[in-house]
């Protein structure tokens, strides 16, 4: 073995031609599934697209990082089961651009976080972690209740969401901006708005507490809350499962 490895290296074609071999190899390795990617994802006729303001307070949760700390996957291991819910599903990622699964948990993973807590928890927990878990490592975002939430690009971002091929009709594009508002505050005239376009089931609610303004912790207490949420396809599996062990 020695003295192969020594004439492949002499050999700079044979070296070039070696390094094309295996890397070919490992590309097929990453390809071929994506050609039966059809039969590997599960369906969700009942997967909806999150809101405008799930959306931007998504695009929050990535710009301060949060996915550094917290992965969104629960692997089909007992102990993560028994300790977070239902084993994520392919699908439930859909809509994810991009995808937030993670590998590092430095906090625990937030994949079925949604309806957990109540907002009051998640708000004070933003606002300092340690009021709620002692132990917890987690900085604060306390300035999130002061930031209002930028919403008048907000239709741009579902726009460049439909390119990549989450369906977002015209109408929804055209009022992101007023269903931010109305799902922030369902006193408002735009609340009615946000449940004809996103479905009855839609959270409308103040997910801060505050009524005064639409901020950015009203957005990301809105994504904690639907996460998991998008679809029951991860329940109906469970199901499934528990009858063919039967």
């Amino acid at each position: 073995m020695p003295e192969f490895h020594r004439k492949v290296e002499r050999s700079a074609i044979g070296f070039v031609l070696a390094i094309v071999v295996v890397a070919s190899i490992g590309g097929f390795v990453e390809i071929a599934p994506l050609f039966t990617i059809d039969e590997t994802v599960e369906s969700a006729p009942d997967m909806r697209v999150y809101t405008p303001l799930e959306l931007a307070g998504r695009n929050i949760y990535i710009r301060e990082g949060c996915y550094a700390c917290h992965s969104q996957m629960i692997r089909t291991l007992r102990d993560e089961v028994e300790r977070y819910g239902p084993y994520s599903l392919a699908v439930e990622s859909k809509y994810d651009h991009p995808m937030l699964w993670g590998s590092k948990r430095t906090g625990p993973d937030l994949a079925r976080m949604g309806g957990k807590y109540s907002d009051a928890w998640h708000v004070a927990h933003l606002d300092n972690p340690r009021d709620v878990v002692p132990e917890s490592v987690m900085p604060k975002y306390g300035w999130l209740r002061r930031n209002s939430l930028r919403m008048d690009d907000l239709g741009a971002h579902l726009a460049a969401m439909r390119q990549v091929g989450v369906p977002y009709t015209d109408e929804m594009i055209a009022n992101a901006s007023g269903d931010a508002l109305g799902q922030a505050a369902p006193d408002s005239n735009f609340a009615a708005g946000v449940s004809e376009r996103y479905g009855e089931a839609t959270q409308v609610r103040l997910f801060d507490g505050d009524p005064a303004t639409t901020t950015e912790m009203d957005a990301l207490v809105a994504y904690l809350q639907i996460l998991g949420r998008l679809t029951d396809a991860a329940q109906k599996q469970v199901s499934a499962d528990t009858e063919m062990a039967r």
